[in-house]
């Protein structure tokens, strides 16, 4: 195999190119997940794109909670994007090489991507707890200014977090393998094939899970630790059967974001005898959360489910003209 290594005196590369290899361990037959891979991502494509047509038609929607999912399908659909295209590529067309710039700026993009999934998370148990447990102060605290506010503190937090890993990754030296077992850039994967000390590398993406993903998590359950308690203080069923409902679609996508992460961690650890599934896993669990997400809000929240409705009749009659 040609391992594409350009030796050159001016370049602080010496590998030109990464070859992404896909799954270890099943190369021969990795072309079959192909299908149910582009299939997760066409879901995840039209689900979140009838997301946010839906709240864009329908003036009921216009309300904070709506505008953070809103938010969150952009979020999804750009997350999906940084990974599927090579992915399907790889395994359809073997077309495994990816180019340095592309390949950090791969490492980039799932970083930044993962942590505003995650800040949105936040700005949504924070939506839910002011509603629940001030419901009074709600109108006058959460704002659109508000959600504009939130979101851009969460977008630029991600975005400029996230520049050292690829900078640092930049900055080794690759010098003899270019072979990733991987389908994706991650930035551990990529590192581990320098020629120099990663200890650097390894120290940040550390403290930048902790500072995106660890925090973030905690203040989630906090927040809904603190609703449950302002819940169960309720003394109608009714009304605490109302204040439950109302967020348990984003609970549920909460526990499955922070326990798949939690999953993927562990597998990394111990999953060395199949190597195959952390790989598996860390792909499922950044294309399934765009799919899945779309999915639980529409089946839990009647008004999305009108909303959803009124945009397919919509559709149906244009079609017919």
């Amino acid at each position: 195999m040609d391992t594409a290594l350009s030796i050159t005196n001016d370049s602080r590369f010496q590998v030109s190119e990464f070859i992404l290899m896909g799954f270890p361990g099943i190369h021969e037959w990795q072309h079959w997940l192909s299908l149910p891979l582009a299939l997760l991502y066409l879901l995840a494509l039209v689900a979140n794109l009838l997301i946010l047509i839906t709240i864009q038609c329908e003036p009921t929607l216009h309300q904070p909670m709506y505008l953070f999912l809103a938010i969150l399908a952009v979020v999804d659909f750009g997350l999906a994007t940084t990974i599927m295209p090579k992915i399907l590529a790889i395994l359809s067309f073997d077309a495994k090489a990816i180019s340095l710039p592309e390949c950090f700026s791969q490492i980039y993009a799932i970083h930044s991507f993962m942590g505003m999934e995650s800040g949105i998370f936040l700005c949504m148990a924070v939506d839910r707890y002011i509603a629940i447990c001030f419901p009074l102060q709600y109108p006058s605290i959460i704002t659109e200014t508000f959600v504009i506010k939130a979101t851009l503190s969460m977008v630029l937090r991600n975005c400029l977090l996230t520049i050292p890993l690829p900078v640092l990754a930049a900055q080794r030296h690759y010098c003899s393998r270019n072979e990733i077992d991987h389908c994706l850039c991650s930035n551990l994967g990529v590192t581990s094939l320098a020629c120099d000390d990663i200890t650097i590398n390894r120290f940040y993406q550390l403290a930048l899970a902790w500072v995106m993903l660890g925090s973030d998590m905690v203040l989630v359950f906090a927040s809904y630790a603190l609703i449950i308690r302002s819940v169960l203080r309720l003394n109608s069923a009714e009304a605490t059967s109302k204040a439950l409902n109302t967020c348990s679609s984003h609970l549920i996508l909460i526990l499955f974001f922070y326990t798949a992460i939690i999953v993927v961690s562990v597998t990394h650890l111990v999953g060395r005898k199949v190597p195959f599934i952390p790989v598996l896993l860390n792909v499922l669990h950044i294309v399934t959360p765009p799919a899945l997400n779309p999915m639980v809000y529409a089946l839990r929240t009647q008004e999305l489910r009108v909303g959803f409705q009124r945009v397919l009749d919509l559709g149906k009659n244009v079609s017919r003209k």
